[in-house]
C-alpha cells in the first residue's frame, strides 16, 4: 500500500510541476510574442488576440467538451488525472499572468519560438511522466484514431497544423504560422527526450563469413557479450550467421574497428536502443 501511494504521489508531482512549466512557457516566450503552439493553447491564444479573453480560462473551458467526449470514448479510466493536467496548466497559465504578472524573457521571436517550444515540450512530458493529459488536441487526436484509420500520432499532428495555420491567419502575418510550425517540431522533439531519454547504448548487427571471429573478438578484446545467430537470405537462400552485441554509444568505433580487421566484407547495422536490463547495463529510473 505505501509503494503505491508513493507512486501516485510521484506521479502527481510530475503533473504539477510539468504544468507549472508549461504556464511558464506560455507566459515567458509564447503569448508576448503570439507563437502558437496548436492544440486548445493555440485556439486560446487566437482569442486572446482578437478578445483579450484569458488563456488558460479559455483552455478550461475548450477542453470541459473534450474531456467529457474523452470520458465517453475511453472510459472512466481516462480521468483524474487528465482532469488534473487540464485544470493546473490552465489555472496556472493565468495565475503567472494575472497575479504574479511574469512579462516576456525575450525581445527576440526566434529565441521565444525555440525556448518556448523546448520548455512547454519539456512540461507536456513531465504531465506524460505521470500518468496526465493537457487534453486540446491530445483528446481529439485519440478519438479520431477511434474512429479514422489515422494513427493518434498524425491525428494530433494535423489539428495542430490546422490550428497553427489559422492563427497565421487571423493574425495576417505567415511568419507566425512558421513560428509555430518550428515551435511544435521542438516540443515533439522535448516530450521524446523527456518520456524516453538520450539513447545510452547501441545495438549491433553483424552479418559476416566470420561470424565467430567476430564474436570472439568482441567478447575478448571489449569485454562484451555476443550472440552468433542462424540467418538466411531471402534472395539467396544462403545460410549465414549474424552477430548480435550491445554496447555503450562511446563503445561502437572501436567495436567497428574490430568487425574490420576480424572480416573487412562485414555487413553491420547499428541501431539505437530504448533501453536494456541485464547484467552491465543500468535500467532507465
Amino acid at each position: 500500500m505505501n509503494r503505491r501511494i508513493l507512486r501516485e504521489l510521484g506521479q502527481n508531482i510530475y503533473i504539477v510541476v510539468g504544468s507549472a512549466v508549461m504556464a511558464m512557457a506560455y507566459n515567458l516566450f509564447l503569448i508576448p510574442h503570439h507563437i502558437v503552439p496548436g492544440g486548445a493553447g493555440g485556439v486560446a491564444m487566437i482569442l486572446n488576440y482578437f478578445f483579450a479573453t484569458p488563456v488558460g480560462l479559455t483552455i478550461l473551458v475548450i477542453n470541459i467538451p473534450l474531456f467529457f467526449i474523452g470520458i465517453k470514448t475511453f472510459g472512466r479510466s481516462y480521468g483524474v488525472k487528465s482532469l488534473l493536467g487540464i485544470a493546473i496548466s490552465s489555472l496556472l497559465i493565468d495565475g503567472f499572468t494575472y497575479v504574479f504578472h511574469i512579462r516576456s524573457a525575450t525581445d527576440n521571436p526566434i529565441l521565444a519560438c525555440i525556448f518556448g517550444g523546448i520548455m512547454l515540450g519539456a512540461g507536456l512530458g513531465l504531465v506524460f511522466r505521470g500518468g496526465g493529459s493537457t487534453g486540446g488536441s491530445d483528446i481529439v487526436g485519440m478519438v479520431l484514431n477511434r474512429y479514422t484509420n489515422l494513427s493518434t500520432g498524425t491525428a494530433i499532428l494535423v489539428v495542430d497544423f490546422v490550428v497553427i495555420s489559422a492563427a497565421g491567419i487571423c493574425f495576417g502575418q505567415f511568419e507566425t504560422a512558421l513560428y509555430g510550425y518550428l515551435n511544435l517540431y521542438l516540443q515533439t522533439r522535448a516530450i521524446d527526450l523527456v518520456l524516453e531519454g538520450l539513447s545510452y547504448t547501441r545495438a549491433l548487427f553483424i552479418i559476416s563469413d566470420s561470424a565467430q571471429t567476430v564474436a570472439q573478438a568482441i567478447t575478448s578484446r571489449m569485454n562484451r557479450g555476443a550472440t552468433v545467430l542462424n540467418a538466411t537470405g531471402a534472395y539467396s537462400k544462403e545460410a549465414k550467421d549474424m552477430v548480435f552485441s550491445v554496447m555503450a554509444k562511446r563503445e561502437v568505433s572501436r567495436a567497428r574497428e574490430i568487425v574490420r580487421e576480424a572480416d573487412p566484407q562485414a555487413f553491420i547495422i547499428i541501431t539505437d536502443v530504448y533501453e536494456v536490463l541485464g547484467e552491465g547495463f543500468k535500467p532507465r529510473t
